[in-house]
């Protein structure tokens, strides 16, 4: 049964250099009201889907937190045991205790990451330009190439006009086709600052000759000077490898080794893998599209600015090692060399042998043994479609709730799978229920809570999950508000993605980005920078 620690002994824990990974039970939306510095979300809605993937090893030293409201931390912690692990402790009063004991609580999401790009600003003195100067720039018709360094989708939903779409870990790899003169400006932007800064600051310590600048605040800044962000826009890069791929690789090399990234061969990362005794992340740093076309076996899809960006929605144990993976060994080396700067104790290593012989075709499934042991019954998306036509089925659907509100089933209700009771009185008993999820196994862990809830009703799932639905052709209902912004306790709501007080919540936002430098200073659990006896 796991031990309870107090605070003064979690504090004691982050610095004695040992394995460290600290959970917090809660949905994404009530984590960022409030959280440890290095505490890293794992829901308990969605544990069976993530913890795996975050502990990779059982005999992990692992503290399991919560708000305070008792109860998810201890089920979070047993459900851990239940599976194997086998050192596991839970935070006495959770997140109201750790204050209580006078450290510091953050607000917010991907923390760590954010905090550690104003770092960068600040040490490297990586230089920017506000919005009023680059429009000055862009109506005089100067020469310049803005790059947008954040994934597709994000670019797609809104742009600076005339932005190219070059996500943050292919900026090196990708800027010999991209800017040909060194007389050319460079501006780098983002929603507002992390992947900006860390962004310009790749291309400069990789001694790019141009001159380099985060467009200051990004998108949010554009549009709070009074500017229109683009709409809809897919410029992005040539696709395959780029003609200055070796040139690329040098620049990389230099900034890896500065860092102290490793390099091993495929011999090297089998002997990490069988020792027993360290955690071990083997992470692919390129784009979805190529990790689907093959990629090796065990390893995750982290692109390379996303891992930087987000780092806890893939490695959750302090001072792990982490194996990188790309083919051409520019995007793992920037990637590894931000890592090791991080302040976590990440040791990093590159594979340097290339992505050959035998590969894994696929996005990747995560295991979960928890629902395919569930069997149920399963519709088909027009089968589905038909029962709801003839009003002789009811959905509940478990997409995240800003995904539920940009397109779901039509008539279906959103949920959270350890919130389930509160749609028990809206459902009808003369009906059966469809589970549908983004994921179908999300969906399966679903069913025996719903039927326990609804003892005589039957309950199917949505074959495939809500993409079947999708790539069916069938409707898709919108609705901002529904579920209102107070329900959103799945996802923390960015500035864009609230109903009101937008333009207040983006000045606020980017205020806090810009204070969380000295709160982590204040903190003091993050020791940014090159790790002492890195070459």
């Amino acid at each position: 049964m796991a031990h309870r620690i107090d605070a003064p002994t979690l504090k004691r824990w982050l610095s004695d250099g040992g394995e460290l990974a600290i959970l917090d039970a809660r949905e994404e939306g009530e984590f960022g009201t409030g959280h440890l510095f290095w505490a890293v979300p794992c829901p308990l809605s969605r544990a069976e889907l993530r913890a795996r993937a975050l502990l990779p090893r059982r005999s992990i030293r692992i503290c399991v937190t919560d708000g305070g409201e008792g109860g998810l931390a201890e089920r979070l912690a047993a459900w851990l045991e239940s599976i194997g692990y086998t050192d596991v402790s839970i935070l006495e009063g959770g997140v109201p205790a750790w204050k209580a004991a006078g450290y510091v609580v953050f607000s917010g999401v991907n923390v760590p990451s954010k905090a550690f790009g104003e770092w960068v600003e600040h040490h490297y003195g990586t230089p920017s330009i506000d919005p009023a100067e680059l429009k000055a720039m862009m109506d005089r018709g100067e020469d310049l190439v803005i790059l947008d360094s954040r994934p597709m989708d994000e670019f797609h939903r809104m742009s600076i006009p005339g932005g190219i779409n070059v996500p943050g870990g292919e900026l090196v790899y990708r800027i010999g086709e991209l800017v040909r003169r060194p007389e050319t400006t460079v501006v780098v932007n983002c929603a507002g600052r992390t992947r900006s800064i860390l962004g310009a600051e790749s291309l400069r310590s990789a001694g790019l000759p141009n001159r380099v600048v985060a467009l200051r605040n990004g998108t949010m800044g554009w549009e709070l000077a009074g500017f229109s962000c683009a709409r809809g826009e897919t410029r992005t890069y040539p696709p395959g490898t780029p003609s200055g791929a070796a040139e690329a690789l040098a620049r990389a090399r230099r900034f890896a080794e500065r860092a102290g990234v490793r390099t091993l061969t495929r011999d090297g990362l089998e002997a990490l893998r069988r020792d027993v005794d360290r955690s071990l992340y083997l992470l692919d740093v390129r784009s979805p599209e190529e990790f689907a076309a093959g990629h090796l076996s065990g390893s995750q899809n982290a692109p390379g600015g996303q891992l930087v960006q987000a780092t806890d929605r893939w490695v959750a144990v302090r001072n792990a090692r982490i194996v990188l993976v790309d083919d051409a060994g520019v995007r793992a080396r920037m990637t590894g060399g931000w890592l090791r700067q991080m302040g976590a104790g990440y040791e990093v290593y590159v594979l340097e042998d290339e992505l050959a012989g035998r590969l894994e075709e696929g996005p990747g499934v995560t295991d979960c043994p928890e629902a395919k042991a569930v069997k149920v019954p399963a519709l088909s998306a027009p089968e589905l479609a038909a029962q709801l036509a003839d009003g002789a089925a009811q959905v509940i659907e478990l997409s995240r709730s800003i995904d539920f509100r940009a397109g779901h089933i039509p008539g279906a209700l959103w949920g959270v799978r350890t919130r389930l009771a509160a749609l028990a009185p809206r459902l009808a008993a003369d009906r059966p229920v469809v589970i549908a999820a983004p994921e179908e196994a999300l969906a399966r862990l679903a069913v025996p809570e719903v039927q326990a809830l609804l003892r005589t009703v039957p309950v199917r799932i949505l074959a495939g999950g809500t993409k079947a639905w999708q790539a069916a052709g069938l409707p898709l209902h919108a609705d901002r508000t529904d579920p209102p912004d107070a329900a959103c306790i799945d996802f923390y709501l960015r500035p864009y993605d609230r109903n009101s007080g937008v333009e207040e919540a983006m000045r606020a936002y980017l205020s806090w980005e810009v204070d969380l430098i000295h709160e982590v200073e204040r903190d003091g659990d993050a020791r940014f920078g090159v790790p002492a006896g890195a070459t």
